[in-house]
């Protein structure tokens, strides 16, 4: 009788040995192509921020005191982030699922909880490679404050994870790349759009603001750019509670979803 590839959870209870090893191939995996993973996203936020505050930054002063270029780069900063996140582990996931991979690490004695953590910190670090690339990127054509480097950090952190964590979800759900790509263009692409990223949800008429509270992204960006300007359309606490449970929503379904194998093991 043939053995049985296993769900990802069915190890000890702890593999750090194994944890690294997962989080170091997925690093790894990126790095390879740093044109695409890193680089690209780099370029093509200079060109919203060359089109953008090049028009606007003369017209518009969204904030007292505070220029639409210095208003626009946080906001670039966290939307190129958080998608990047998203797109590293998803992407790794439905790869390793098409190309019948994945069943060498659901074979390996490594629990849903490592199995989480290796995916959702590998995304974590592609998201602050790419953010810390747009940052640098941005500061030679705009004067960026700095206003709270520990909450920069914290929602950055914060953010790349809960998107890495939901890149896993869709890379478990998605059977096929065109599922995948669905996901994200109805759902991480609006959402990270429409969060104020461009804008403040201040200047939107009715019902668009009220709307705009409901997008857990909105607080993501936010909060962020509090960091950077100390001024925001929501109070960083909020926005950091926020993040937070959005984080530990995303991660129960997760970890629930690796644990029963859900669309992995065969």
């Amino acid at each position: 009788m043939s053995a049985r590839p296993e769900p990802a959870g069915r190890g000890p209870a702890a593999n750090p040995r194994g944890l690294y090893t997962l989080f170091e191939k997925e690093v790894l995996r990126f790095l390879k192509v740093v044109v695409q993973t890193l680089l690209t996203p780099v370029a093509t936020a200079l060109l919203y921020l060359v089109i953008f505050g090049g028009v606007l930054a003369a017209h518009l002063e969204v904030y007292p005191g505070v220029g639409y270029g210095a208003f626009l780069v946080p906001g670039l900063i966290a939307m190129s982030l958080i998608q990047n996140a998203f797109a590293n582990s998803s992407s790794s996931l439905i790869q390793s699922k098409m190309t019948g991979n994945l069943i060498f690490v659901l074979v390996a004695p490594i629990s849903p909880l490592e199995f989480y953590l290796a995916f959702v910190a590998a995304a974590v670090v592609r998201g602050l490679l790419v953010g810390a690339g747009v940052w640098l990127v941005a500061l030679l054509f705009v004067d960026l404050p700095l206003h709270s480097p520990a909450l920069v950090l914290a929602f950055a952190v914060l953010s790349a994870a809960v998107l890495g964590a939901l890149g896993v979800v869709a890379g478990i759900w998605a059977e096929k790349f065109e599922q995948l790509a669905a996901f994200q263009n109805f759902v991480v692409l609006p959402l990270s759009f429409l969060s104020g990223v461009f804008y403040s949800i201040g200047s939107l008429p009715a019902p668009w603001d009220r709307l705009s509270w409901l997008n857990p992204f909105f607080y993501m960006i936010d909060g962020f750019r509090h960091g950077f300007l100390g001024v925001s359309d929501a109070p960083p606490g909020l926005s950091l509670a926020v993040t937070a449970a959005s984080l530990a929503a995303v991660s129960a379904v997760c970890l629930t979803m690796l644990a029963r194998g859900y669309r992995i093991r065969q």
